[in-house]
């Protein structure tokens, strides 16, 4: 069974009828033949942050690149620090 992708614009419709009308999450779903879950993730994602709710396919949200910027630059500097400890302990052991 192949896994459905939904568009931003799909979820936004899709949420709508629950945040507005204040239909039941669960008529929603089956109306749209979605599971529950996904539909109340969906409504959670869109209450959280409405200006950045499913921000699209290979993008990620301003907290996420922050977070991965972070990472990649903590490997970086790891990968320094592994340097250094190894030049320290070549040259201490050069001067023995």
């Amino acid at each position: 069974m192949k896994r459905r992708k939904f568009s931003r614009e799909f979820k936004l419709e899709a949420v709508k009828p629950v945040r507005e009308r204040g239909v039941a999450v669960a008529q929603a779903a089956r109306d749209l033949d979605l599971h529950v879950y996904v539909l109340r993730k969906w409504v959670c994602e869109q209450s959280a942050n409405p200006q950045q709710a499913f921000p699209g396919h290979g993008q990620m949200k301003p907290e996420q690149l922050e977070i991965e910027k972070l990472r990649r630059e903590v490997a970086k500097l790891k990968v320094e620090r592994d340097i250094l400890e190894k030049a320290a302990a070549y040259f201490a052991r050069e001067s023995i």
